[in-house]
């Protein structure tokens, strides 16, 4: 595996993805795929490299994201932003929305960090093209981002994959104790969330009361066991008064907006 500093973008654009994010296998693709040579990402304000990735007779790309190559920040721990990435995937797991591809803890050529499937999408693909066409799929983005706490969903985060699916990735600022919830997603504000969706926070709850669940092993290993209490309790939150919040200043918006 090598690092290289110059984007390859006309490799990776036209190069195989041959596992879908919804694939039943993706997980264990990203997991046990051989991590090929890696470009870094033109436009990512911490180390992220675009890598090769192939399993047998699969190929396909991952985005790798090393915790040494993290930019320090006032308010997240050193060191954790790649944690988050994966425990966003697992929390998706855990609740049955497909929002974020799948994310593992990989070793790679510059540590240890998070390995994301790559989803190819259209350029213009973002919130703001397809909120019109996908509104289910972005009111569980938005009740999602408020569960996880996001503190960056831009509109960018957001796209479809080749099957028309969407999808949402950029989880390192999130599941913070005290609430950093900053998003574009406010198209929902003040609506009552689904029941079918409430059913599935109510699982989730139920099963990070029990410490040997597969939720509490999992993210426990992800997470703090503050920021694992302060989940539970955002999602008890929503439970007891199941309404979407309301923006309050210029600070719950982030910027840039893509």
């Amino acid at each position: 595996m090598t690092l290289h500093n110059a984007y390859a973008r006309q490799r990776i654009t036209h190069g195989r993805n041959d596992v879908d994010p919804g694939d039943p296998r993706a997980v264990e693709f990203v997991q046990e795929a051989e991590i090929g040579d890696g470009w870094l990402h033109p436009h990512s304000s911490n180390y992220t490299f675009v890598v090769e990735l192939a399993l047998g007779d699969k190929a396909g790309f991952g985005v790798y994201k090393p915790a040494s190559g993290e930019t320090p920040l006032w308010d997240f721990p050193v060191g954790t932003l790649h944690a988050r990435e994966c425990a966003a995937f697992e929390m998706s797991r855990l609740l049955a929305w497909p929002i974020v591809p799948p994310t593992v803890v990989r070793e790679g050529e510059a540590g240890s960090g998070s390995l994301q499937l790559y989803v190819p999408s259209p350029p213009d693909s973002n919130f703001f093209t397809l909120r019109g066409d996908h509104r289910n799929e972005f009111l569980r983005m938005a009740v999602f981002d408020v569960i996880a706490n996001n503190a960056d969903r831009k509109g960018g985060h957001c796209f479809t994959g080749p099957n028309g699916d969407v999808w949402a990735v950029d989880h390192g600022l999130a599941f913070h104790v005290e609430h950093k919830l900053r998003t574009v997603i406010w198209d929902y504000a003040g609506e009552r969330i689904p029941e079918d969706l409430l059913e599935d926070i109510r699982c989730l709850v139920e099963q990070l009361t029990d410490d040997s669940s597969d939720a509490s092993v999992t993210l426990g290993g992800l997470l703090d066991a503050r920021e694992v209490a302060a989940l539970s309790a955002r999602m008890c939150w929503l439970l007891e008064g199941p309404i979407l919040p309301s923006i309050h200043s210029r600070r719950d918006l982030p910027w840039p907006w893509l």
